[in-house]
């Protein structure tokens, strides 16, 4: 399906494409006052079209930023061509107003806001040169130049406003994709669960316990017991992720919702976390500017905060510190968890609380997936801000359970 759609939107480029060469190429042929003299202007025309036309239908195979930008200044140029040396033609003037809504259809704002500058330049510069230079020839602006000048600038105005409308409403429908993504990884995850969790646990559980009864027979020596011993610890960690699996999938209405201080909270969190912390020789620095309160439940947020600060730590240097702050900010309380590590990539952080992906060479990337749920679960927010060899900074917003005023 997502072949058929791409192959349908490329077909349909190309039919626009060719349909646009078409209108440029009877441009330089029909009815045009230059042919027939192949001068410098004429000839300059026909290299515009080609290298416009060679984009235009090289883009879809190479959509880079660089070839954007091309596209964008060699239209300009084209546009700005035929209102220089095609003065006859005064409605060409009304293209030069639209050059900066080609880049819309791009969907990139920097190249927008490029063309809407250079484009406001250009037309400085063509004012400039018809009123001081040359304004015989372009009688329309002349007669009128500041009633032309103010509709150039209603013009891109209008523009500006139609680029502002289309990108929120396509930053909305990408944070909705990627909120439907993100629904669709845990009800397919929580299917998966309800189907297999407790069929592996109870064989899981009756491997253990036969060989913790082997474990303490007098019969096996040592090396025989430690063999054991590690069998167990690889069973009770296959349990645990069985367990976060059944924490994902858990019904909300086994949730209890109470006031939880956030301070409390987290004192607590870093408190156990303390000695892990000096394992790997990091200290965890503890900040919160005032006593804040959020509904949830107790135990899964300090799981949520369990997680995030373990992986901040994992994440450090040795002999970093991880700085934990919490504070209120208007209608929400938030929570921040920042480190000086190795730091993420942007397709690294988009693809965090995706099943079974994980930076860590033995995670499962689970542990993720439940700080998603129970962020979503009690109504708040959490944004990764991350650069390679610059940390991350976790930021997590709750709603308090008493509004400020």
């Amino acid at each position: 399906m997502k072949y058929k759609t791409k192959h349908s939107n490329e077909k349909i480029y190309y039919i626009v494409a060719w349909i646009v060469i078409a209108i440029m190429v009877s441009g330089l042929l029909i009815d045009n006052p230059r042919f027939g003299e192949f001068g410098v202007v004429y000839i300059f025309h026909s290299i515009l079209v080609f290298i416009l036309s060679l984009c235009l239908l090289l883009y879809p195979k190479n959509g880079t930023a660089f070839l954007r930008l091309i596209i964008i200044v060699i239209a300009s140029t084209y546009f700005y061509t035929l209102f220089l040396f095609y003065p006859e033609t005064s409605s060409t003037y009304v293209f030069l107003c639209f050059i900066p809504a080609l880049s819309i259809l791009y969907f990139d704002s920097k190249l927008f806001y490029f063309s809407l500058l250079l484009n406001g330049i250009s037309n400085i510069i063509i004012y400039g040169y018809i009123l001081l230079a040359d304004g015989v020839q372009y009688r329309f602006i002349e007669e009128d130049p500041i009633g032309n000048f103010f509709n150039f600038v209603a013009s891109q105005i209008i523009v500006y406003f139609i680029f502002y409308l289309t990108n929120g409403r396509i930053k909305k429908q990408q944070l909705y994709y990627e909120q439907i993504q993100h629904s669709e990884r845990l009800r397919t995850t929580s299917q998966l669960t309800a189907a297999i969790a407790h069929e592996i646990r109870n064989p899981l559980t009756v491997v253990k316990g036969f060989l913790q009864l082997f474990e303490k027979d007098s019969s096996f020596n040592d090396d025989q017991k430690g063999k054991f011993t590690l069998m167990i610890d690889e069973l009770n960690t296959a349990e645990q992720v069985i367990s976060q699996f059944l924490s994902i999938a858990k019904p909300d209405k086994e949730n209890v919702m109470e006031k939880v201080n956030v301070q409390a909270a987290l004192q607590s969190v870093t408190d156990l976390l303390h000695s892990y912390g000096l394992l790997h020789d990091n200290r965890i620095d503890l900040t919160v500017t005032e006593d804040c309160t959020i509904l949830a439940n107790t135990i899964e947020f300090k799981q949520l905060l369990i997680n995030i600060i373990k992986n901040a730590i994992e994440a450090s240097d040795i002999g970093d510190v991880v700085l934990v702050t919490a504070e209120r900010e208007k209608d929400f309380v938030v929570i921040k968890v920042i480190d000086h590590g190795q730091g993420m990539t942007e397709a690294e952080v988009a693809s965090l609380g995706t099943p079974f992906y994980s930076l860590k060479s033995k995670g499962t990337g689970l542990g993720m997936m439940v700080c998603f749920t129970i962020v979503e679960k009690f109504k708040g927010t959490i944004d990764f801000q991350s650069a390679i060899g610059h940390g991350t900074t976790v930021t997590i917003r709750f709603p308090p359970s008493s509004p400020s005023y």
